[in-house]
């Protein structure tokens, strides 16, 4: 039935003696903890390498499986919607995440590692999907995306850094594998909850699933794997030197050919092309990738300075994510205000948020020094959550209006391979490399007086000043991948107010029975 002005929606997949509200803050709890309830925790990534014996480029790799699939579950998610209950989707949800977590616990396999991650990234979009999709219409009778969206990533990014701290602090007191028992207990409660609680509701006649193509979703998905591979595993087999990467890159391109020729020939193809060519998906593309390649700044840069120069232990480094955690809810407010209530344009929002993001970069640019106090990250490190929050916000809003509902969900899926899935092993994959480069260049111009012939130097022990000079090359080499970053981030504010914004409303969202 429509919500209308007079009478207020009901959730209807709710039994009839729980509470309207209550039933909306279930909900909310149940998206919460399906976000939390990943497989595999990529904070937890030193400890997995050791208890697996595995490379750290393998956890990488197996978090950013569970990446994947989060993003090709997308066009799938209102066909899901509309063949099963609400009460189906959250159990099935649910007991899929419990599953996935055991085989977590208990197997050391890469490819079962890999394949759970996948399958728990897309259970965990769905269960969110259904519970947010549910109480759209308690959140916004208008669906007004642009009151929507701040809570969707405020849920989301806020979740990301709330999974890492709960993970890191049980990481730090236990073990890695206790996240994933509290993972299980927090399912466990929504798989009964839903039993006791919900109800089969259906709004409509369940819709088959038919005409999905299942072939383009694998091949999409194999694509990213491919070029995931590439992203991580480059530096550690030198590149194009090895067969593997070589082996990769031209699966990938195959693939690619493919997917390209093959969508010419079916009739609905998982992805269409024709996504690609609305205006500014281009745009919005480069966008979200230049945003998370500057955001990889804190995983490479940040990390080491605070690990290698100021011998940072994990409780410490934690505790820098609650400024995060307070930066996206302030994005995400920030957000509503402006394109809800303040009506600000589109184009002024974006510019907002990479401004927020070179409030992080700049101050880290000054803050590399042996002596930087902890207190002194924290304001950089809430623009960076808040920067993240808003760009996140103000573009899918801005797709939202300008994408048709037949192509929106599928343009999502666009935006989640480049943002979520390429963006951060791209940004990694440069940022670990210009490291690299200038660490050895810093080595060998610093240790130019180091020498028999100066004096200043005989009467102190050989291993402490190679420690020495290692610290001083690896902070001079933070400091100027940072100045580069700040560049590069300036350029890309540039680009970004020079970029036209249509803000007329042209597409709007359907309502359905």
């Amino acid at each position: 039935m429509q919500p209308s002005d007079n009478k207020p929606y009901r959730l209807m997949a709710i039994k009839e003696f729980v509470p309207q509200k209550a039933g909306f803050v279930i909900y909310i709890l149940f998206g919460l903890i399906f976000q939390l309830s990943g497989g595999i925790y990529l904070a937890l990534a030193g400890q997995m390498t050791g208890s697996l014996v595995i490379l750290r480029e393998d956890v990488m790799y197996i978090g950013y499986s569970s990446f994947v699939g989060m993003t090709v579950v997308f066009p799938l998610l209102f066909r899901l919607k509309f063949r099963f209950t609400n009460k189906t989707l959250l159990l099935s949800a649910a007991i899929g995440l419990i599953i996935c977590n055991i085989i977590t616990m208990n197997s050391a396999s890469i490819p079962v590692l890999v394949i759970t991650s996948f399958f728990a990234g897309m259970l965990r979009v769905m269960g969110f999907f259904e519970c947010l999709s549910t109480i759209q219409l308690k959140i916004t009778p208008t669906r007004d995306f642009a009151k929507f969206f701040p809570v969707v990533y405020g849920l989301v990014l806020g979740s990301v850094q709330l999974s890492g701290l709960i993970a890191g602090y049980i990481a730090y007191y236990y073990n890695w594998q206790f996240m994933n028992l509290l993972a299980i207990g927090m399912l466990s409660v929504v798989a009964i909850a839903c039993m006791l609680l919900y109800r089969h509701f259906r709004p409509q006649a369940p819709q088959p699933l038919t005409g999905i193509d299942w072939l383009g979703c694998f091949l999409w998905s194999l694509l990213m794997m491919l070029l995931i591979f590439v992203l991580e595993y480059g530096e550690h087999y030198e590149w194009l030197d090895s067969y593997y990467i070589r082996f990769a890159i031209t699966g990938a391109v195959i693939i690619l050919i493919f997917i390209f020729v093959r969508s010419k020939y079916i009739k609905q193809p998982f992805i269409d092309f024709h996504a690609f060519k609305y205006r500014h998906v281009g745009t919005l593309i480069f966008l979200f990738t230049s945003m998370c390649i500057l955001l990889a700044t804190p995983n490479i840069l940040q990390n080491a300075f605070t690990g290698a120069i100021l011998h940072y232990d994990m409780l410490n480094n934690l505790s820098l994510s609650w400024a995060v955690l307070a930066g996206i809810a302030g994005g995400a407010i920030f957000s509503y205000l402006t394109l809800v209530k303040l009506e600000c344009s589109f184009k002024f929002v974006t510019n907002i948020g990479f401004v927020c993001i070179l409030f992080y970069l700049i101050p880290m640019y000054f803050l590399i020094s042996p002596v930087t106090s902890k207190e002194m990250f924290y304001i950089p490190m809430f623009f960076r959550g808040a920067g993240n929050t808003i760009i996140y916000v103000v573009l899918t809003v801005y797709a939202s209006r300008n994408i048709p509902f037949i192509h929106f969900f599928q343009v999502l899926a666009i935006f989640g391979f480049f943002r979520t899935c390429l963006g951060g092993p791209i940004g990694g994959a440069i940022l670990d490399r210009m490291l690299l480069v200038s660490t050895k260049k810093d080595m060998m111009s610093l240790s130019g007086e180091l020498d028999s012939q100066n004096s200043f130097f005989h009467y102190i022990p050989l291993d402490r000043i190679a420690n020495e000079l290692s610290r001083q090359s690896l902070m001079v080499s933070i400091k100027e991948v940072y100045g580069y970053a700040v560049v590069a981030g300036i350029f890309i504010l540039l680009l970004a107010l020079s970029t036209r914004y249509r803000n007329l409303l042209k597409f709007k969202m359907p309502r359905w029975e």
